[in-house]
């Protein structure tokens, strides 16, 4: 379990996943991407890609928890998904604007 910090750079262990924290809970938090553990640096555990965890990731997108207290922006994409505490994070959708006539 570790504590993010909001502008934190993360990579994944087993896949090309970078992402920057955009906002955080100061909780402790297990953040994973393809089910390994994402750290400062890249390093592979040589387990690959856990198949429950396999969606991947897209450049440019956020990635939220349901309620929303943690969010991660995508810097560089890759083929494992992102997961806090087990939970699988999904893209956060984005606001429609007004129109404007």
């Amino acid at each position: 379990m570790a504590s993010l910090a909001t502008g934190q750079r993360l990579k994944s262990a087993v896949c090309g996943t970078e992402i920057m924290v955009i906002s955080a809970p100061d909780a402790d938090l297990e953040l994973t991407c393809g089910g390994a553990l994402m750290g400062d640096n890249e390093g592979s555990n040589g387990d690959g890609i856990d198949p429950n965890f396999a969606s991947g990731t897209t450049i440019g997108k956020r990635y939220v928890t349901e309620d929303g207290e943690l969010e991660l922006l995508c810097v560089k994409p890759g083929d494992g998904s992102l997961a806090v505490n087990g939970t699988a994070l999904k893209i956060k959708e984005s606001k429609k604007l007004p129109k404007t006539d």
